[in-house]
């Protein structure tokens, strides 16, 4: 099987049934390994030993969804909710920006209360305040007219996973009221505005199967993000999957390794997630080809309310404080922080974009 992997790394692309034997075959430690390694190495050919690091700020904790996996769902009242106001996001930007972050992510619930008016005002307030940084957001599905807005505003990229690219799937994992069609044209919308677009899944969620992660898969291929994020699924105490299992690790670390082959400039976390389950994971991650960490920049106080899933890291290396330690981890495995901005820098897909930024118009 070995041949699969380097058949993917030379022409970034395999048949459906040879993503489905990789994926089957995470399970054997030789294969992983080989796997890992190619990845690794195609990586840092590409991009170096840099790994670029993105100040989180969870901004809210409301959402009007009620996805059934989800820990900040609609439905469960155990949640202390809250959402930060522009004063406090700014101050979490300048000490982000102290530190030496040049970039930043609003993440989020869909809360209903942030308007697309409060949105547009904090995002040109960034913005103004900090001209060179990047500004990511992911605050869920809005309308194409509020993704322009805030593209004008300033935000450089957007994060929205598809999370399955099976229509039943994403039905056992979401109520009725939300679309899957929608969540597609969203990420379309995203690309045709401009924005550097980031999709992914949960691998391991419930009732998934390889068939669901093998369209996964070839729907990234044709979509082609420029950011990819995956993590193994975590269940939570107060949803309807409490009881499910995790995620694997292990198939987590092959599909990091697959995207890394076939998008060999791609931005790819290494997320929380995988840090959750294993001591390691957020390495691991890193020496399977993913080139980006996410410290959280958000208010101490606030950290363990962001509860998307058991046990969620919300102290430690994952933090800004967790910075030496971090960098100390990395050097350990023959990396580095890198302190860019860690634009993407592979080749177009042919798509023009309709908007430019009002900041950055000639």
């Amino acid at each position: 099987m070995e041949r699969l992997i380097d058949s993917l790394r030379l022409r970034h692309h395999l048949a459906p049934e040879d993503y489905a034997t990789l994926l089957e075959g995470a399970a054997e430690g030789p294969l992983l390994a080989y796997a890992m390694q190619a990845a690794r190495e195609v990586a840092v050919g590409r991009l170096g030993t840099g790994v670029f690091i993105r100040g989180l700020i969870e901004i809210t904790n409301y959402c009007r969804n009620d996805c059934y996996y989800c820990g900040i769902r609609r439905s469960n009242r155990r949640v202390e909710r809250y959402r930060l106001s522009k004063e406090e996001i700014l101050a979490c930007c300048r000490l982000g920006n102290t530190i030496g972050f040049r970039t930043f992510v609003l993440q989020g619930g869909e809360d209903a209360a942030l308007s697309d008016d409060w949105i547009e005002e904090v995002v040109n307030a960034i913005r103004r305040e900090f001209p060179d940084n990047a500004i990511t957001l992911s605050l869920g599905e809005r309308s194409r007219e509020a993704y322009e807005r805030f593209f004008r505003a300033g935000a450089d990229r957007y994060l929205l996973r598809h999370e399955t690219a099976t229509r039943e799937h994403y039905a056992q994992l979401h109520p009725a009221a939300m679309s899957f069609d929608h969540r597609m044209q969203n990420l379309r919308e995203l690309k045709e505005i401009g924005y550097q677009t980031g999709t992914g899944v949960m691998v391991g969620s419930p009732g998934q199967t390889t068939e669901h992660l093998v369209r996964d898969i070839l729907f990234i291929e044709e979509f082609r993000p420029q950011m990819i994020g995956l993590g193994p699924y975590i269940p939570q105490n107060d949803t309807p999957f409490a009881g499910s299992p995790a995620g694997s690790i292990r198939t987590t670390l092959m599909l990091l390794a697959i995207f890394r082959l076939m998008f060999p400039d791609a931005l790819i976390p290494s997320t929380t997630a995988l840090a959750t389950l294993a001591p390691d994971g957020r390495e691991q991650g890193i020496l399977a080809g993913a080139n980006v960490v996410m410290p959280n920049l958000s208010p101490p106080a606030n950290r363990a309310k962001y509860a998307l899933y058991n046990d969620k890291k919300a102290t430690g290396l994952e933090s800004a404080e967790g910075l030496r330690g971090l960098e100390r981890q990395l050097n350990a495995i023959g990396y580095r922080i890198s302190w860019e901005r860690g634009d993407y820098r592979g080749p177009a897909d042919g798509r023009e974009a309709t908007l430019r930024h009002e900041h950055t118009k000639e």
